[in-house]
């Protein structure tokens, strides 16, 4: 079985996902209500302003960690004949630690300080946040896992 990295990480269908996953991103920040929304959607507009585009590339660098990172998940759902997107939502809590655990490294490491402090401040509700994200990531995971298995398939 193809890893998600394999399946995802590799264009056309890499162009196609990173597109959905800032959509993603976009609606879960507009869901968001209420003080920590209203703090959510500031920090993300801060992030947003810093250039044009830096979402899609940062979702763009992100993409083969964060897919290595869910590819266990991935592999489970599909070696139980289970929906990916269902065995993601049920297992919110491993994604959001396994995501996080990625986007926590990358902020040690960045270099621009408006990043930082923006992700150290947002950080301590992160994982709730995460977790909420998780029938919408997970859509977007089956969705183009299977698309991509399709044409695998349809090309042997």
């Amino acid at each position: 079985m193809p890893s998600l990295r394999e399946l995802l990480g590799t264009e056309p269908r890499r162009k196609l996902v990173v597109s959905d996953a800032v959509r993603v991103l976009d609606a879960e920040v507009a869901d968001k209500s209420g003080l920590s929304g209203l703090a959510i959607k500031g920090a993300y507009a801060v992030v947003k302003g810093i250039s044009p585009g830096f979402i899609q590339e940062t979702v763009n660098r992100l993409l083969d960690d964060f897919l290595d990172a869910l590819d266990p998940l991935y592999a489970e759902a599909i070696a139980a004949k289970k929906s990916p997107q269902s065995h993601l939502v049920q297992n919110r809590s491993r994604v959001a630690e396994s995501l996080l655990s990625i986007t926590d490294k990358r902020a040690e490491r960045a270099e621009h300080p408006v990043i930082k402090k923006t992700y150290m401040k947002l950080r301590p509700t992160a994982k709730a946040h995460v977790e909420a994200s998780a029938p919408r990531l997970g859509e977007l995971l089956e969705k183009h896992s299977l698309a991509a298995a399709a044409a695998a398939d349809s090309a042997s």
